[in-house]
C-alpha cells in the first residue's frame, strides 16, 4: 500500500486522488478507442472496427473492466466523477460522428459499452458475425 502521508502530500484527499486517477484511465482508453479506427475511412469500415473492439476483448480486460465497473458506481454519487464519465462518452461519440451523425453516433456508443459488458459477462458470448449485424443495424 501506499502511506497515507504520501498520498496527502500529491492530494488534498481521496476525491482528488480518484478524480487524477479515473481522469488518466479514461484519457488512456480514449486514445485506445481511437486507434481502432486509425484505418478506417467510411461507415462500413467503422461498423468493422465496432465489431472487431468488442469482439476482440482488447479493451474489456479484466482489469479495465473493473476499473469500469468502479467508475460507474463512483460515478454515481460523486459529480466530478461523473463529469470524467460525460466527458469519456463525449470523446468516443465524437470519434463515430467521423462516420455517423451525432444521434447514430451516440447510439453505437451505448451499443459498444452495453455489447462489451455483456460479451464479457455472457455464458455463450456471440460470434463476431451476429456482433457486426447488430452493429450495422444500430448504424443504420
Amino acid at each position: 500500500g501506499v502511506p497515507l502521508g504520501s498520498m496527502t502530500y500529491y492530494f488534498s484527499g481521496i476525491d482528488e486522488l480518484l478524480l487524477e486517477a479515473f481522469s488518466s484511465f479514461t484519457e488512456i482508453k480514449s486514445r485506445q478507442y481511437q486507434a481502432f479506427f486509425s484505418d478506417v475511412s467510411d461507415a462500413p469500415g467503422a461498423c468493422q472496427a465496432i465489431t472487431d473492439m468488442i469482439y476482440s476483448s482488447q479493451v474489456a480486460t479484466p482489469d479495465n473492466m473493473e476499473l469500469m465497473y468502479q467508475l460507474y458506481a463512483l460515478a454515481s454519487r460523486k459529480p466530478l466523477l461523473k463529469t470524467v464519465m460525460q466527458n469519456w462518452m463525449q470523446r468516443s461519440q465524437q470519434t463515430l460522428e467521423q462516420w455517423f451523425e451525432p444521434g447514430t453516433a451516440r447510439a453505437l456508443d451505448a451499443f459498444i459499452e452495453g455489447m462489451t459488458l455483456h460479451f464479457v459477462t455472457d455464458r455463450k458470448p456471440l460470434s463476431r458475425e451476429e456482433i457486426l449485424r447488430m452493429v450495422e443495424r444500430v448504424a443504420g
